[in-house]
């Protein structure tokens, strides 16, 4: 029987599976301090709860359903800062939960209350949904003490549970796809916003992990041409109360309260497995899975937040707290920010990674707020402790890492600073792209330095290109439709009178705010659309797709979708027009060209240097004009145009020996009007033949065009050539090598125009 063909609003283990029935007391044993969580060891389950500051640990044992307690368990045994203990009659399946004892004291970072039922750290399945009352919280709300009072209300009606897991899944065949990294291209998606108005996704298992794994899904993004699905967060988390309040919810997911399990509303069976095999069906079409993760705090928020887990625990241990402690370090602008300095936290958010990518199998992680994660009580710290984690970790230091490198503290901006091993997100880029294609002055110097893999910030102890993670358009900000379609964010349905977002978006509406009907209107957008896509690709360095870019999708403007779990941020398969249409197939075109194009993808940074040996540079700048640019030239505040040549003779490794790589040549121009340029004359070479034109809908231009020769680039328009190599003539026995012009006499130019 399938998976799918499961009940999901059943437990399958229940009852023959479940927790011993009220009334039969179950027998605990000792068990063990490790590992932490509930393990299932065929004979029965060990419970390990790390508290360094609690007086007791009671293990509360739920019907299968996660209503009503069946049964309360001291754990018998306090070993190294660890509760433990075991129940040989315990199964997969069996629903629990934690109430701990210790002091109530605030002031001292103190904040225990047994009446408060909390999740397991740990926990591999989270069921049920959080219902929110004042009984969630450790304080009384409304008390004239605040959080300094004590609520003595049961907060299990209102909790959601965590349940047994069964590790075992067949993964028959399955292989990781390990792509490189100069050859990854990641597609950044939303699982519930990817599927939820699929057309080929059965209506019961749109979002969800058994939706994303539908073939017609995983098919085109497979011919898409990416190679690596990143994921916003999957973790289970919560949705704010304040949005519930106002009927939304908190749809990108960045409230985690469960570092290990699955957010229970992706489940579109009771198995966790759906994961895996959601993960295996990305295996088998060559693609990669990476999670976007967020360690850096958790949904308790604040001193006034609620006790659901961590800070029931052990709030001192978990988090990083003020000088006084009755306050927490805010420095995630969420209310709280994880303690990675104490050795069992640390520990947590190392063994969650690599149960993710061990048990699931996934092939890389992005770090939201990374900084943080790498701050130490002094600062940042690029040999912090979890940096070293995970750099001398024989698992983690085998997937890929991709920090977000920036945060609300002192010093928190680090883009470039993340050690080897690690690539960052570079939102510099960006800005960069962004302010280029709008036509703003003096971009040339930024436009250079970002386009090559910001050799600037990374090229350093070692890093390579890759390091730098470029993106346009992300999950947070406009999406690449709205980026050329509105001037100003226009947040209104997120209820925070549009004051919510970031206002600095560096974007351009042409002439009208928002949809337009205007052909010249619409026709600047689609190739501006298209020479943001072109410069990405084109770029050194990991490019980053937004789901959806690659047709146009638009959230009407909304720059900070993450509480619209509704049309705004689902994808609108069915709305794809022919404009669409056209857009995607030229963004497959370039990918097809980055991938059969190494030179756009060089292992080593871009240099400049003239090779005396080989007689070439590996990438030189030129004017318009076809000269070789000086300082004037880029510090030239109009200055808006400019050619990039790509030699790929030059040997992108240490050797010093011959390239087999084509030689490009790029010409970028974001005025307004056309501008004339001239093909570079390359020894080796007399024709250039051009890959892509962003002024034609389709990017097709086969143009073949003599060195040397004249061309008009339309305003604002991205061209990629090619140079056709010569065949080396043989060379007569009295001839001087070299003393010649080998290029044959008489080629054809064939206008772009």
């Amino acid at each position: 029987m399938s998976l799918h063909d499961q009940n999901p609003g059943t437990n399958p283990y229940a009852p023959a599976l479940g927790a011993p029935a009220l009334g039969q007391p179950s027998i605990v044993r000792e068990g063990l301090p490790f590992p932490l969580g509930a393990t299932w060891d065929g004979l029965g389950v060990n419970f390990a709860l790390f508290s360094a500051n609690a007086t007791k640990v009671e293990l509360c044992l739920f019907d299968e359903n996660g209503q009503q307690e069946v049964e309360r368990i001291e754990l018998p045994e306090y070993t190294e800062e660890v509760w433990h203990g075991y129940l040989p009659d315990a199964r997969p399946g069996t629903t629990y939960a934690y109430r701990v004892h210790g002091p109530y004291e605030p002031a001292a970072g103190h904040r225990f209350n047994p009446n408060k039922l909390l999740l397991d750290p740990y926990a591999k399945q989270i069921v049920g949904e959080l219902t929110w009352d004042p009984a969630l919280f450790g304080y009384t709300v409304g008390s004239p003490d605040m959080d300094l009072s004590f609520d003595t209300r049961d907060s299990a009606p209102f909790m959601p549970k965590c349940r047994v897991v069964d590790p075992a899944f067949t993964w028959g065949t399955e292989r990781r796809p390990r792509v490189p990294w100069d050859a990854t291209i990641i597609y950044e998606a939303h699982l519930r916003g990817y599927t939820m108005r699929h057309p080929s996704v059965p209506h019961r298992l749109r979002g969800t992990f058994s939706g994303m794994m539908h073939r017609s899904v995983i098919d085109y993004i497979k011919r898409l041409g990416v190679t690596a699905i990143e994921l916003l967060p999957v973790h289970a988390y919560v949705d704010d109360a304040h949005l519930i309040d106002k009927g939304l919810r908190n749809y990108w997911g960045y409230n985690t309260i469960g570092f290990f399990a699955p957010h229970p509303r992706y489940l579109g069976t009771p198995f966790i497995t759906e994961f895996k095999e959601m993960v295996a069906h990305f295996h088998e079409a060559g693609l990669e899975v990476v999670l976007d993760v967020v360690y850096n705090h958790t949904a308790e928020g604040n001193e006034l937040g609620p006790t659901l887990s961590f800070k029931g625990i052990d709030n001192a241990s978990y988090y990083r707290l003020a000088p006084d402690p009755r306050y927490y370090i805010n420095d995630t602008g969420t209310g709280n920010t994880v303690n990675l300095s104490h050795p069992r936290v640390l520990q947590m958010v190392t063994d969650s990674l690599r149960y993710w990518a061990q048990e699931m199998h996934v092939d890389g992680f992005r770090f939201d707020l990374a900084t943080i994660l790498a701050r130490e009580a002094y600062g940042f710290d690029e040999g912090g402790g979890f940096l070293d984690s995970c750099r001398q970790d024989p698992v983690l230091s085998q997937v890929k890492l991709i920090a977000e490198p920036w945060d609300l503290g002192p010093g928190g901006y680090q883009v470039g600073r993340f050690p080897p091993g690690w690539s960052e997100w570079n939102d510099r880029y960006r800005d960069a792209i962004r302010a280029y294609w709008r036509g703003d002055e003096g971009c040339l110097p930024e436009l250079g330095a970002r386009i090559t893999a910001s050799g600037d910030l990374f090229n350093r102890r070692g890093r390579k290109p890759f390091a730098s993670v470029n993106f346009i358009t992300a999950h947070d900000g406009f999406t690449l439709n709205d980026l050329v379609s509105y001037e100003h964010k226009h947040n209104e349905a997120n209820g925070e009178r549009n004051r919510d977002g970031h206002a600095h978006n560096l974007s351009a509406n042409y002439g009208v705010e928002g949809p337009s009907s205007d052909p010249a209107i619409r026709a600047l957008r689609l190739r501006q659309m298209r020479n943001m896509l072109a410069t990405l690709l084109f770029s050194q360095g990991t490019p980053m797709i937004l789901a959806g870019d690659e047709f146009g999708r638009t959230q009407q403007g909304n720059n900070n979708a993450y509480c619209q779990d509704n049309e705004v941020s689902w994808i609108d398969w069915t709305a794809v027009d022919e404009d669409g249409r056209a857009l995607l197939s030229f963004t497959r075109r370039l990918i097809e060209l980055r991938h059969a194009l190494p030179m756009l993808r060089r292992g080593r940074f871009l240099s400049g240097v003239y090779n005396e040996q080989l007689g070439i540079k590996d990438v030189t700048w030129l004017t318009p004009a076809g000269k070789e640019m000086i300082p004037a030239d880029w510090e030239n505040p109009l200055a808006r145009a400019l050619g990039i040549l790509l030699d790929g003779r030059a040997q992108p490794t240490g050797i010093r020996r011959r390239g087999t790589e084509v030689t490009l040549f790029l010409a970028l121009n974001a005025y307004h009007d056309r501008v004339k340029f001239t093909l570079p004359q390359v020894a080796g070479g007399s024709r250039w033949k051009c890959l892509i034109d962003t002024d034609r809908v389709d990017g097709s231009n086969s143009a073949i065009l003599s060195a040397g020769a004249e061309f008009e680039a339309s305003g604002r328009s991205l061209l990629l050539f090619e140079l056709a190599l010569e065949a080396p003539s043989p060379v007569p026995s009295d001839h001087a090598a070299g003393s010649t012009d080998d290029r044959p006499s008489g080629s054809v130019v064939t206008p772009a125009r």
